[in-house]
Formats: C-alpha cells, structure tokens, sequence
C-alpha cells in the first residue's frame, strides 16, 4: 500500500510576497471564482480566526464568504484584503493584437 499525505496549498503560501503574488495572479485571471479560493488559501496560511478578527467579521461568516459557494460582496473582500495586508492597483490590460486587415489593391 502507498501511503499519501494530503495536498494543502497554503502550506507553500508561507511568506507575504508568495501570497502577495498568489492573489494578483487570481485577479489577473478575472475568475471570481479563483479570487474568492484564494483569498480563502491566504487566509487559511495566516490563520482564519486571525484573519476574522483583523477583518471585523466572525470566523464562520468568513469561512461562508469564503468556501465553494461563497459569493463575498466587494466591501466583505475589501475588508479580507486590508486584514491580509493586501491592496489592490490597478493598470492598463493588455490589449489583443488583432491581424491587420490588407486593402484590396
């Protein structure tokens, strides 16, 4: 039998730049869904009732803001950021270069 040890993410998110880093790489995805797992990993790496306290909110309704089906309003992920000691920017997106377009002769 093969003995496995479970995977946990946030074990590696173990400094504030690679969770710095981890978090911008989730918003530049534009995935919701990725934001919102993994401010949850960051949270989980700094300690969730620390983070609830820092962030003004109780652990259970940052666990809900938080979890699978968690839909956290702007000021709920504001307030997550501030406790994590994360900002936002923002910058100009890159724009598509799309083919040129040849004039009949």
């Amino acid at each position: 039998m093969i003995v496995t040890t479970r995977f946990d993410a946030a074990e590696y998110l173990d400094t504030p730049e690679r969770q710095a880093a981890y978090v911008t790489a989730a918003f530049e995805t534009g995935d919701p869904a990725f934001v919102r797992d993994a401010l949850g990993l960051v949270a989980r790496a700094r300690g969730m009732a620390k983070v609830a306290e820092a962030a003004e909110l109780n652990r259970e309704s940052l666990y809900r803001a938080l979890g699978e089906t968690g839909n956290p309003e702007f000021s709920t992920v504001m307030r997550i950021l501030r406790a994590l000691g994360l900002t936002l920017s923002a910058r100009p997106a890159e724009r598509k270069r799309s083919p040129k377009k040849r004039r009949a002769a």
